[in-house]
């Protein structure tokens, strides 16, 4: 054999023993997961239409190897994802786990609920049954319990003799301080604010308190002070948009003056808010809100269900089989309401709905955060924990908000909290969807869903 036939064997030894090398299994290669040949669109909807692994390694995002790399990866159990998209879990950024030890069981079948429907992640926005939420949480973190990571805001800081059990009511700074401390004593993950009978005074001076410790605040504004006032006492995100309303008339400080005199209520102060909206003040509103970093949840679909009773029958929805006798019975108030208005009263709130769309959308295009959240839980008629999220996405699509920021405003509730781990990333959780078909193209996608994943674990398989 010459020496360049020797050589070329050589090489071709080297090389085979090489490959054989690289290709060798080792824990360091090896991943719990691999989901293949799948699209991904991340947490800012975006997706480039390519096709990657994603692999998964105790409950984080471990890899995303587009397939033309030669990488040699290896994991325990492979999903073949071939025509399918991968997204990171719903959020769920407006909840509610409320009604009392009577509805105990009730609140917790809702968490298998939230996962079937592709939620992984919820933000309780107050109610009474906080040490049971937290416990719950405790144990979907161990992996005891299916359901979504859950972030609460514990008890509503309201006045005295609040309209919500298990509210904490205060009349004074001493009391704030107190009820503060009592919320991080628990380690709450926010801080929400209600408006059933605290005064405008002590609202401003809660968020002022919040702030000052390093909390962050949300929720409703008493419409005894102004949105500008709310916004520079340092506010973090506004809970509907009846308050994003107030700040966008040109007379907000003639009808908050009305309203303090007892001459104006909330609702009926709506009209001559519509009436005097002001496209200049809206859009210094707008920017004020986008220039302090002010989230706004819309909470569309909850008021799309109650401005339009009169005219959908909900007494055969399939969930409504779902639902203990006694949590239905929380729905009764809202729905009397709604049915024995007077029909000059009904079309007033199904014409504010419309005024709504309009003005998510414009909150939109001024670049204002949005934060989709449904508002489901007790009370809340027929706002059904699970699928009234993928309601309140279609409702912003119907606001003309393209379905790519539509999702965005699920995922931002992440950065309203200020928890950096939830991005489609290598070192990300990995609690994701896989959706059948391209929720950018149609919104209604969100609901063909064929696997969820929850901190690493495959917890729902429609298959």
């Amino acid at each position: 054999m010459n020496l360049s036939v020797r050589f070329y064997y050589l090489i071709a030894f080297v090389g085979l023993s090489f490959l054989s090398a690289c290709q060798e299994q080792t824990t360091q290669n090896t991943y719990d997961l691999a989901i293949k040949n799948i699209t991904i669109i991340n947490e800012k909807g975006i997706s480039d239409g390519d096709l990657y692994t994603v692999y998964i390694k105790d409950g984080l995002i471990a890899e995303i190897d587009p397939l033309d790399t030669s990488k040699s990866l290896f994991a325990t159990k492979e999903i073949d994802g071939s025509g399918k998209y991968i997204l990171p879990g719903f959020w769920d950024n407006h909840t509610h786990f409320r009604g009392g030890s009577e509805l105990v069981t009730q609140n917790e079948l809702f968490l298998k609920q939230f996962i079937k429907y592709g939620i992984t992640t919820v933000r309780d926005a107050g109610g009474d049954l906080t040490p049971q939420v937290q416990q719950w949480n405790k144990e979907i973190q161990n992996g005891t319990r299916i359901g979504p990571t859950i972030y609460t805001s514990g008890p509503k800081l309201d006045g005295k003799n609040a309209r919500w059990a298990g509210s904490i009511g205060v009349s004074n700074s001493n009391e704030i301080s107190k009820a503060l401390d009592s919320l991080q004593s628990i380690n709450v993950d926010y801080v929400k604010l209600y408006d059933s009978t605290l005064s405008g005074e002590q609202y401003l001076e809660i968020i002022k308190q919040a702030e000052s410790r390093g909390m962050i605040t949300s929720g409703h504004m008493p419409f005894t002070v102004t949105l500008d006032e709310t916004i520079d006492a340092g506010i973090d995100n506004i809970e509907h948009l009846y308050y994003i309303l107030k700040g966008c008339s040109s007379q907000e400080k003639e009808i908050t003056a009305q309203i303090k005199e007892g001459k104006l209520g909330f609702w009926n102060s709506m009209e001559q808010l519509i009436a005097t909206y002001d496209e200049d003040t809206a859009q210094r509103t707008f920017k004020k809100l986008k220039d302090n970093n002010v989230y706004v949840t819309p909470t569309l679909f909850i008021g799309d269900i109650l401005s339009y009773m009169d005219e959908v029958d909900h007494s055969n929805d399939t969930y409504l089989s779902l639902l203990e006798e006694d949590f239905i019975e929380t729905y009764k108030g809202r729905v009397q309401s709604a049915l024995n208005a007077t029909p000059e009263a009904i079309q007033r709130r199904k014409d504010l709905q419309v005024f709504f769309l309009t003005l998510a959308k414009k909150l939109n295009d001024a670049g204002v955060t949005l934060l989709a959240g449904s508002d489901s839980g007790a009370y809340n008629s027929y706002t059904y924990p699970g699928p009234s999220l993928h309601g309140e996405l279609k409702e912003l699509t119907r606001a003309n908000i393209k379905p790519a920021t539509a999702l965005t405003a699920m995922y931002e509730g992440a950065r309203f909290l200020n928890k950096t781990s939830y991005s489609f990333s290598k070192g990300g959780i990995a609690d994701l969807v896989v959706l059948n078909s391209n929720p950018l193209e149609d919104i209604n996608a969100t609901k063909d869903i064929w696997l969820v994943i929850k901190n690493g674990a495959v917890v729902r398989n429609k298959d």
